[in-house]
């Protein structure tokens, strides 16, 4: 993803271009901010193909490998959705007390008994991924993604995972950010942003390991086929 806001200096197109042009089984989405963080994930979820997609932060905060892990879960376990949940974290108490918070808010307003819902990768089925018709251009996409696949009754599971320290920037999440995480959540659990998909009660398998820099995963079970 390549997306950028019109008017500032952001070398982010070209350098995603030149990693399209390296590499043939990479694609460059790059296109002018109708949104931010919710409508970025959209869009590359939105051109993926493949069995599989999914979604992991840039930043390096999270292993790559945990991708290939959740696909191994998820083919063994035959899972419609699969996501990390940090049990170590290395970015300071202030995130780690609102990550709290608003996992814990998230679990009181919707019942979801899931343990980090912005944690990544998240790795989904195609065929799923159609069902949520996601619809969040902010801070809520992860959220989002969460509740609907319980709406959608969709099996899921999580696997831990070592959340590393960002020593190139500061954290995103300001005071603003926070609050629109919690007024998100409360507009859509009471407001307009509620929708309802007919399904079964959501499933969760949470039995893993923690994921930190396992190796040698990609050749196992013939899952790189899914990295295309």
């Amino acid at each position: 993803m390549g997306n950028y806001i019109e008017g500032r200096d952001d070398e982010t197109p070209e350098v995603v271009g030149e990693l399209a042009r390296r590499w043939p089984n990479v694609a460059a989405i790059v296109r002018p901010k109708e949104g931010m963080m919710g409508w970025d994930m959209r869009m590359g979820l939105n051109a993926a193909r493949g069995e599989y997609i999914g979604v992991i932060d840039g930043d390096g905060q999270f292993p790559v490998e945990a991708v290939i892990a959740c696909l191994l879960k998820a083919e063994m376990e035959n899972l419609d959705l699969t996501k990390t949940y940090r049990v170590r974290r290395d970015d300071g108490l202030y995130r780690r007390l609102i990550s709290y918070v608003y996992n814990g808010l998230f679990k009181l307003l919707f019942g979801l008994q899931i343990h980090d819902v912005n944690s990544k990768p998240k790795i989904i089925r195609r065929d799923k991924y159609e069902l949520l018709d996601l619809k969040s251009d902010d801070w809520f996409a992860d959220a989002e993604i969460m509740i609907r696949a319980r709406e959608a009754g969709l099996k899921i599971g999580e696997i831990p995972v070592h959340f590393a320290l960002n020593e190139n920037r500061g954290s995103f999440v300001r005071p603003k950010a926070i609050i629109e995480f919690m007024s998100n959540l409360i507009r859509y659990r009471f407001g307009s942003r509620k929708r309802r998909i007919a399904g079964n009660q959501l499933r969760v398998d949470t039995r893993a390991e923690a994921i930190d820099q396992p190796a040698g995963l990609v050749e196992k079970k013939g899952l790189a086929r899914y990295l295309s």
